[in-house]
């Protein structure tokens, strides 16, 4: 039981939630975001312990062509991803997304990794909502046509890495179609 109050006291786990996903009998599909990386997996409950059926690290875009961040279409493309390597794995049928203690703001990194799993053929059972311009980045390479204006580029991890930023849109669909599941 101490487990169970320290994890819910350091804001770590909501079982309410939890239980609630747990009762349907479907496997999860869990988002996670840090400052540098995006992971998604999924997950089933088993009464020894969750298993890990499939994983995916944005960390992994990177020999695709993609300077992974922890931005709307990294998150994307790692959601394309994890529904290559669950197909890989002959994981199918219904699951449900889990996104933890992140609140469920339309648009956001969250669900745009799991547009990504439902546009690359993983059955969700989630209302997901997210643009199709953000995610491509094109947000992101317009705001860099503007330039800076403190001086400093705010892109220099992308200039480090001689990719031009102003065609992020691009490269977003070239690393797409890379991972995209010809069905």
């Amino acid at each position: 039981m101490k487990i169970i109050k320290r994890r819910r006291a350091k804001s770590l786990t909501n079982y309410r939630k939890r239980i609630a996903m747990l009762k349907g009998r479907l496997p999860r599909v869990v988002i996670r975001r840090s400052n540098r990386s995006i992971t998604a997996q999924i997950i089933d409950y088993k009464p020894d312990g969750d298993v890990v059926m499939a994983s995916a690290v944005s960390t992994e875009l990177k020999n695709m062509g993609w300077l992974p961040k922890s931005n709307i279409p990294t998150a994307y493309l790692t959601g394309m991803l994890l529904a290559k390597k669950a197909s890989e794995k002959g994981i199918k049928g219904s699951m449900i997304l889990d996104i933890g203690l992140h609140k469920p703001i339309k648009g956001n990194v969250i669900f745009s990794a799991a547009k990504g799993c439902k546009d690359n053929g993983i059955d969700l059972v989630s209302e997901i909502e997210a643009d199709d311009d953000r995610i491509s980045g094109k947000h992101i390479a317009e705001y860099a046509k503007m330039g800076s204006k403190k001086g400093t580029s705010e892109f220099s991890l992308y200039e480090k890495s001689k990719l031009n930023v102003k065609e992020l849109d691009k490269l977003f669909e070239g690393v797409k179609g890379k991972i995209t599941i010809t069905k």
